[in-house]
């Protein structure tokens, strides 16, 4: 802990903290295809804060690309983009951004609008004339730009994360350290019903913690859950069987209460703050934190709880995070009973 936590600290928040919003995935639908269009496209794909992903050519297909998560912004040109620009010295473009976590989304407006500024400011030396592009832009899902709808599933997933894993964590070392765990081990019972008994009450408590957390975010900070609350309720009980079976597997690898709390709360609570995405973007990190964000089971639930609570979206659009946290689980769950001991050393 003396070492390792430091230098885990200045890689993590070194790499990860960050304000510039790099390499954030967009799509451009041209629906004019004239060289103003194809300029603006060019000095925007050579930006190092933004990848094209590609061209839709329907507004379907953009709005199915947001609800996918698949791209953080839209660009749209308009028909007759140039020619209104040439005859009217002024036009227009759309921009849409996926406002469901709004800092991004402002530095995200921010660097297109300048680079949108500069070809018409480029535009206005080579013509010696005065021209005008005006972006007309459009914020989903939080057109608002509250904070609330991004901190409220970022810290559902880290409370409920940090409370199951560190309090089931200690219980079945605690049973040791007491010697209540030889009665245990002698009684009728099977390891994995000694496990499951750890397990259930916090988890009961955890489902009373989400039921708090929602009834605050809806009649206190005035957020709606726009998705199927029952949806909603079933993968927060799936993220805490799959928190409760990481705390499982930690007491029964160690041998005190204070080595399964450091082990915990080193373990979970920074890469949870930082790898999870409500507080620095993914998309920002070199390759490997980002490969290493994978893992990490709130990463899963914060994509689930802003898809349903925001987006509205069904089960059908979040049903590959949904089988990762079941996997989650399921291997959690068996490596805890194969590491628990039926005898004590």
């Amino acid at each position: 802990m003396l070492f390792g936590l430091p230098i885990a600290q200045i890689i993590l928040f070194g790499f990860a903290m960050t304000s510039e919003v790099t390499n954030s995935k967009i799509v451009v639908a041209d629906y004019a295809k004239d060289i103003a269009s194809l300029e603006i496209t060019n000095k925007i794909e050579a930006s190092n804060y933004f990848e094209i992903e590609k061209s839709l050519p329907s507004h379907k297909e953009i709005e199915a690309a947001f609800k996918d998560g698949k791209i953080r912004m839209a660009v749209i040109f308009p028909v007759n983009f140039y020619n209104d620009l040439m005859h009217f010295n002024k036009a227009q473009i759309q921009i849409i951004a996926d406002a469901s976590d709004p800092n991004n989304s402002t530095a995200l407006t921010n660097y297109i609008s300048s680079i949108i500024n500069d070809y018409q400011t480029q535009l206005s030396h080579s013509n010696a004339g005065r021209y005008q592009i005006v972006p007309e832009i459009r914020m989903l899902y939080n057109p608002e730009l509250k904070g609330a709808p991004n901190f409220v599933p970022g810290v559902m997933a880290l409370v409920l994360l940090l409370i199951c894993t560190m309090m089931t964590a200690v219980s079945i070392v605690r049973e040791k350290e007491m010697g209540m765990m030889e009665i245990l081990l002698v009684s009728p019972f099977k390891p994995i019903y000694i496990i499951l008994s750890k397990a259930v009450p916090y988890f009961i408590i955890s489902m009373v913690n989400v039921v708090i957390i929602l009834v605050l975010s809806v009649f206190v900070l005035g957020l709606p859950i726009k998705g199927n609350i029952l949806l909603l309720f079933f993968e927060s009980a799936l993220f805490i069987i799959t928190a409760l079976s990481m705390g499982l597997l930690i007491s029964t690898s160690t041998d005190t209460q204070q080595s399964a709390m450091m082990g915990s709360q080193g373990a979970m609570m920074l890469p949870t703050m930082v790898l999870t995405g409500f507080m620095f973007p993914i998309e920002n990190m070199p390759l490997v934190l980002r490969l290493l964000s994978n893992i990490i089971p709130s990463r899963w639930y914060y994509i689930i709880i802003k898809d349903i609570m925001l987006k509205g979206l069904g089960f059908s659009s979040i049903w590959k995070e949904t089988l990762i946290l079941v996997g989650m689980s399921v291997f959690f769950l068996a490596l805890s009973h194969r590491n628990f001991k039926i005898r004590l050393a």
